[in-house]
């Protein structure tokens, strides 16, 4: 992360005081290099878990950053992928690594998540990592926005784990790193949000419920299972209903 290729500590120091926004402008021509990138393992797992739910005509990769998830739908989509984000950084990168030979055609846009300037637009939308910069309240929000954007009976769908145990040091990392930022934010407020432990599985499926999806899990088997039994890693799909059956009148039916 620090080698010669990814960002400096110092470069990280520049961007976690910065806004979202210029924070990962900064970021975005190494972040391909650092570990905040989606693993290709968890990219595939998600795929192929989407594969049987497809095809899908139309695709948004939420908050695409560099374009992982997006390049991810050119193979589940027919038609078009989009990928949006807030940071004109990373859709800079995106935009470059991203050229399919074939397949959909691809477009990405520049617009808040909480804000998206789409309607009924898409039969698919996912999302990687990205949750960590919306506190709990903007969640509502959030999930209508993408409600909004969403053709009926399409799909939101994104990959969510199991926090590791207090036994192990990624337990202690990520609660060392919350602390941090809370603290951070206790003191002067900065403008840029990003927390790993303020995802609640639970909240989060509510919430979905509530802006009018119908919400499934479906187990990620390459992450294997816990020792209780459940799995370690799911794919949450969250469906809009599908529009009613349009009424034929007698008279029209004639």
């Amino acid at each position: 992360m620090f080698g010669p290729e990814g960002p400096t500590l110092r470069e990280l120091a520049v961007q976690a005081l910065s806004s979202v926004e210029r924070g990962y402008d900064l970021l975005a021509p190494k972040f391909d290099r650092t570990p905040f990138r989606t693993p290709d393992d968890v990219l595939e797992a998600v795929a192929r878990a989407l594969g049987p739910l497809g095809p899908f005509p139309d695709g948004l990769d939420l908050c695409c950053g560099t374009g992982a998830g997006t390049r991810l739908l050119t193979g589940v989509c027919r038609r078009s992928v989009t990928g949006v984000d807030f940071s004109a950084g990373m859709l800079r990168v995106a935009r470059h690594r991203v050229r399919p030979a074939d397949g959909p055609r691809t477009a990405f846009v520049r617009a808040d998540a909480r804000a998206l300037p789409f309607t009924a637009a898409f039969d698919l939308v996912v999302t990687f990592g990205a949750f960590g910069h919306f506190l709990p309240r903007e969640l509502p929000r959030l999930f209508t926005q993408v409600h909004a954007a969403l053709r009926p009976g399409g799909r939101f769908a994104f990959p969510v784990f199991a926090p590791p145990r207090p036994a192990r040091p990624a337990f202690w990392l990520l609660l060392g790193f919350d602390t941090a930022m809370r603290v951070r934010n206790a003191l002067w407020r900065p403008p840029f949000v990003m927390y790993y432990r303020a995802f609640r599985l639970g909240t989060v499926l509510g919430e979905l419920e509530r802006a009018g999806f119908a919400v499934e899990l479906r187990a990620l088997p390459e992450f294997g299972r816990r020792a209780d039994g459940s799995p370690r890693g799911r794919l949450v799909v969250a469906r809009r209903a599908p529009a009613p059956p349009r009424r034929v009148s007698p008279r029209q039916a004639g």
